[in-house]
Order: structure tokens, then sequence, then C-alpha cells
């Protein structure tokens, strides 16, 4: 397969400056339902972006578990590698990519860390599996197989079998706050959409960006 020869037109619509509200997150929220809506796979998945003390950049795909005016939520193991590097570097950037409605969103901002309160009501209100999952999983250490996770998974499960599951003490949760959102859709032609909001003092700066 020649990867040099692969493309395809961008033609499901294009974005105006007349369709932008004055704050971002209207726009993200319709957005978001609309891919809820056309029944996409994992719409709420996020590319999330950190950086180590070396400067080295990682990535990979957290689910977005709320949304308000504060932030975007996600939750994780405070052991892994992406808590360690945001407990050293708080920049964090998001990326949505919902491709088949030929879409992206972006965002930057910086994490804070969840209240205990917000990390048990979301913990509580997972499936018993997803909970006992939280503590068998020392995320991102070396394991020798995975028949080790699956053998800590039977044997919490039965140690929580007749209880609820408490939750982990390196379990938590960060919120992005977030200081830009930008809003690609695709164009015919290559001449894609793009609207960034940057948020200032007196409210929320909307420019267009070339493609």
């Amino acid at each position: 397969m020649e990867l040099a020869n692969y493309r395809r037109e961008y033609l499901q619509g294009g974005l105006r400056r007349d369709d932008l509200p004055t704050e971002p997150l209207a726009l993200f929220e319709k957005w978001m339902q609309q891919a809820v809506t056309a029944d996409l796979m994992d719409p709420t998945a996020m590319v999330v972006g950190t950086v180590d003390a070396q400067g080295q950049p990682y990535q990979r795909i957290v689910l977005l578990k709320h949304l308000d005016a504060h932030g975007f939520v996600f939750y994780t193991n405070m052991g892994s590698r992406k808590a360690s590097q945001l407990a050293n570097n708080p920049k964090v950037s998001l990326l949505f990519p919902w491709h088949v409605l030929e879409r992206q969103v972006h965002v930057t901002g910086q994490v804070e860390r969840l209240s205990n309160l917000e990390v048990v009501k979301y913990f509580s209100s997972r499936p018993k599996d997803s909970q006992i999952g939280a503590w068998v999983s020392h995320q991102s250490m070396p394991i020798s197989a995975r028949g080790v996770l699956e053998a800590k998974f039977l044997e919490m499960k039965q140690k929580f079998a007749k209880g609820e599951v408490p939750l982990p003490s390196f379990w938590g949760g960060f919120r992005v706050k977030f200081d830009s959102v930008e809003f690609w859709q695709g164009g015919a032609n290559r001449l894609h959409d793009r609207f960034l909001y940057q948020r200032q003092a007196t409210g929320w700066l909307i420019e267009r960006l070339a493609p």
C-alpha cells in the first residue's frame, strides 16, 4: 500500500463565523451530541497529551466523563505515567477525533485534581467489575504476563464478593481547566474550516485559522 496515494475529499459541510456562539462550550456540547446521535464508536474518547520531565510528549486515549464551565473531567490511576507527568507539568492538551463527521476539537489548558468527594461519587457509579479492575492494575508498571492481571482480578473479585468495593487510595481524577478550544471541520479541496477560541480577561477571542 502506498500511503502517499491515500486521500479523500471532505464534503460533509463547512463551519462559518456566523455559526459560532460567543463561548466554546455551547458549540462543543452541540458537536458532542451530534457525535452521540450519529452513533459513533466511543464519541467521548479523547487523546490526552502530556510531557515528561525530559520534554518528551506522550499521548493516550481516555474517556471524557463530565463537562461543564469549569472543565473537562477524566479519571485515572494516580500512579500512572500520565498522572506523574501532570503532577510535574499540569499543562495538557485534549483531542477529540470525530473522523466520521470530518471534525476534530483540540483543547489546551491545565489540570487540577478532583476532590475526594467527586472521585467517590463517580467511582461508586461504575459497574462493580470496573471498580475491581481499578484495584488490580498498577497502571503503566511492567508486568510479566496477562495471567498476572487475570489472577489478581479473580482474587479481588472474591475478596469483594459480598460487599461494596472501596475506593482505592491510588485512584482519582483530573479536571482540565481549558484556555483554548479549536474546532476543525473538513472542507473540499483541503480548504478546511478552523476556528480558535482563546480565553481573555473579558471573554473569548475567536479567530479563523488557515487550514
